[in-house]
């Protein structure tokens, strides 16, 4: 089952929604999850695609219905039959990491810069790349296998 879910709202940016449903979407064993932000006329809107079994899918509306990011404000929430390709959960939250990567990086340069950055800092900044390196190692594999998979379906060699 496919599900499109739109939220809208004067603040459903910044205020870390994608991520709330996104680890959500994993926690209730949702096998494609992505979520993107857009505007609809002057409202901020999140716009969830998720696949899953439909008591999964239920679980999931019921939550976002109640529960929310602490900051955000919310007019309306619509849900929708989506017949589209879904994402894989696995690989959305990979492409998060490196979003939230890219954000992070140039504010702790600036850090750096603008203090002497103590040596223990900079070993905990070493230390989560090493952490997360491993991760997009296995995900990188799974998805290669998953190819591979689908072209011997296929046919294709």
């Amino acid at each position: 089952m496919k599900l499109k879910v739109i939220i809208t709202g004067p603040k459903v940016h910044d205020v870390g929604f994608r991520y709330f449903l996104m680890s959500n979407a994993i926690d209730l064993g949702l096998n494609g999850f992505r979520a993107r932000n857009g505007m609809n006329g002057k409202e901020q809107e999140v716009i969830a695609l998720v696949e899953g079994d439909e008591g999964a899918i239920a679980d999931f509306r019921r939550l976002i219905e109640v529960q929310k990011p602490e900051r955000s404000e919310i007019s309306n929430i619509v849900f929708k039959d989506y017949e589209g390709d879904v994402m894989r959960a696995g690989e959305y939250a990979q492409i998060c990491t490196a979003l939230q990567l890219n954000k992070a990086i140039p504010i702790l340069l600036k850090i750096q810069d603008n203090t002497n950055a103590t040596p223990q800092i900079l070993e905990e900044v070493k230390g989560l790349r090493e952490d997360l390196q491993p991760g997009f190692a296995m995900q990188f594999q799974q998805v290669q296998s998953d190819v591979r998979a689908i072209k011997e379906r296929l046919g294709m060699r």
